[in-house]
């Protein structure tokens, strides 16, 4: 049973981590502001009608990291290495988001990560305390 609910919240913790990441916020330009899902649903409508214009490290890496937690959630015992790259290649980007929130002096960009970061942290935490 200890393992069981063990395993459930590791499982839902990166389902919040896959929707945190998801609401991470951008603006640049005058008038220019995009939620991060909104972005994807932009990228994988052109990645059928042109797939080299979607094909950067920012947009492929924490993709794959949202895949690969996804793939976590429906695993038996979700692997421990699959999630920390999962969390690392999603990491990347939103921990640029807070870097430029941060030097930018970004309060939405700043806040809108932190909630990711927040989840990031307490999935490492509950490997490390429960030896998985």
């Amino acid at each position: 049973m200890f393992d069981y609910l063990i395993v459930m919240k590791i499982k839902i913790l990166n389902v919040l981590l896959i929707i945190s990441s998801l609401f991470g916020y951008l603006e640049w330009g005058e008038g220019q502001h995009s939620f991060l899902f909104q972005i994807e649903a932009e990228l994988f409508q052109k990645i059928v009608s042109e797939p080299s214009s979607v094909i950067h490290p920012f947009t492929v890496i924490p993709s794959i990291g949202q895949l690969l937690l996804l793939i976590t959630v429906f695993q038996k015992k979700p692997n421990k290495i699959l999630t920390y790259i999962g969390i690392g290649s999603l990491g990347l980007l939103l921990g640029f988001m807070t870097l430029i929130g941060i030097i930018g002096k970004n309060p939405k960009i700043f806040f809108s990560t932190i909630p990711f970061l927040v989840f990031a942290l307490m999935v490492i935490f509950n490997f490390k305390k429960n030896e998985f």
